[in-house]
């Protein structure tokens, strides 16, 4: 009896190669630069886009390369082992554009994915406000029909590289009696006119990546930006975000790969009472247990990744959402550990700005709260087996 090994092929291994050469040679020499000015860095921009990793998973009827969720996945987690700010980019570049990719019309998708495709534009997802975090349906933002156009007022919240992306998908409610049915999803442009952004927020990790508001004040944008019909926008942000929070538990794996290497690394050279640290159970104990939990979490990201695949092929998948729960909440979980672990097997150099360690567990931390916290991701899990 045959059957298909249960791992990834050939090119997906081929593409890790690739992606993780690109980030050691153009990415890991800026991360720390990065996180020290707190600012989005371009040329790392351009090294993703001369390799075509920037978006990835854009398909190829829109100029994409057409890769597939692992493909996706491998990408992120490559470029977060190098830097977690760097990892932003392929990830909401996703986050932007799978609105899009599962609820737009065709005109819709052509002529905003093809300039995320070529590298002109990044896409940004701003679903959040100051009053509607893990509440998205409480949101205030709103979309008033005026003619063939629609005027917009509001803010959102915690919006990842507000400012540098050219395109946002944006909630809002167009029918404030219908809760969460009234609400619905449109393409707002930067340079749209009332169209402006809060300061940078200061934050504890990802800091080469802007953090900011989008203050929405009488934008006036045509009716057909609006993605799928009136009042799918929610049902939409639900379904993209079963696709992309395994994105996330990506970032989760290259952090936590990172500081797992680093910290292996530095126990082999370093001697304590006249020989290596690593020679002492105790750390190989933290060692093995740190391997432990990130294979662990890695085998259920590819896992929810395959489901996330043949879910966009148009066969849906019953347990893609408690899938894609469990892998971004078990792997932010395993890289706040491993992080926190790397640290402590560094001593005090670890507490340094001197090695990555430190950086890597302060990049880690956001992996448990963004794109649903995890408290939210167990709420989701319990309620699909429950139902």
């Amino acid at each position: 009896m045959s059957f298909p090994l249960y791992a990834p092929a050939e090119e997906h291994d081929m593409l890790r190669e690739t992606v993780r050469a690109l980030a050691d040679d153009k990415i890991a020499p800026h991360a720390a630069e990065m996180d020290e000015t707190e600012e989005f860095s371009w040329d790392v921009y351009k090294a993703l886009v001369a390799a075509d990793v920037h978006a990835v998973h854009v398909p190829e009827q829109y100029g994409g390369a057409g890769a597939d969720a692992l493909a996706t996945v491998i990408v992120i987690e490559e470029v977060a082992r190098a830097c977690a700010s760097s990892s932003l980019i392929p990830a909401v570049n996703k986050l932007g554009t799978v609105p899009l990719l599962l609820s737009a019309s065709e005109d819709l998708k052509a002529r905003y994915l093809a300039p995320v495709a070529r590298g002109e534009a990044m896409f940004s997802y701003a679903l959040s406000e100051p009053e509607a975090g893990s509440d998205a349906a409480a949101m205030k933002t709103r979309a008033v029909a005026d003619g063939d156009a629609y005027v917009l007022n509001g803010t959102k919240m915690w919006i990842t590289n507000a400012g540098v992306s050219e395109f946002y998908t944006l909630m809002a409610v167009t029918d404030p009696s219908a809760g969460a049915r009234g609400i619905s999803a449109f393409v707002i442009e930067k340079s749209d006119e009332g169209v402006s952004f809060g300061p940078k927020e200061k934050k504890l990790g990802i800091k080469g990546s802007p953090t900011r508001q989008v203050i929405l004040d009488n934008v006036r944008i045509p009716a057909d930006r609006m993605i799928g019909a009136p009042g799918t926008g929610f049902k939409t942000a639900l379904a993209t975000l079963d696709h992309t929070r395994i994105t996330i538990a990506a970032q989760a794996l290259g952090i936590a790969q990172g500081a797992l290497d680093f910290a292996i690394g530095y126990v082999k050279e370093r001697k304590q009472f006249g020989r290596p640290v690593a020679d002492f159970q105790g750390l190989q104990f933290m060692v093995a247990d740190m391997a432990m939990k990130l294979e662990a979490a890695r085998q259920l990201t590819y896992h929810a990744a395959a489901k996330s695949e043949l879910a966009m092929n148009g066969q849906p998948q019953k347990d893609l959402t408690f899938l894609s729960s469990a892998a971004k909440c078990a792997a932010s979980d395993a890289a706040m550990d491993i992080t926190t672990d790397a640290v402590q097997l560094l001593g005090g150099y670890g507490y340094t700005k001197d090695f990555p360690v430190e950086r890597m567990m302060r990049d880690a931390k956001i992996t448990q709260i963004y794109e649903g916290t995890n408290q939210i991701q167990r709420m989701v899990m319990a309620r699909q087996l429950l139902k």
